[in-house]
């Protein structure tokens, strides 16, 4: 039986794609789920004592130097007020004060 789509194969090779001129292209693959950046930089700006605003799901911002993270929130240290711990679900992004 011919293959009604020229231009696909099917069978043992994955259903790759045939180009123009008949080459085997490989399917583009999925990106990565976690790219682990978010620790590296929370390290960062905790070794580095970096000043951060958080704003939260409800658009309150609170303003601090992290002390400790894990993967369900941040202690926030602050000067005005008393520490805070911070479940990441809450924050909406945060950034570095100048």
């Amino acid at each position: 039986m011919k293959n009604p789509n020229p231009r696909q194969e099917g069978g043992a090779d994955g259903g790759r794609l045939m180009g123009k001129n008949g080459n085997k292209k490989k399917r583009k693959s999925k990106p990565p789920e976690q790219t682990f950046e978010e620790p590296k930089y929370l390290r960062y700006l905790i070794d580095n004592e970096i000043p951060v605003r958080v704003r939260l799901q409800n658009n309150e911002e609170v303003t601090g130097v992290i002390e400790f993270y894990d993967s369900s929130f941040i202690r926030l240290t602050r000067q005005d007020g008393p520490n805070l711990f911070i479940y990441k679900h809450d924050i909406k992004y945060l950034h570095e004060e100048s």
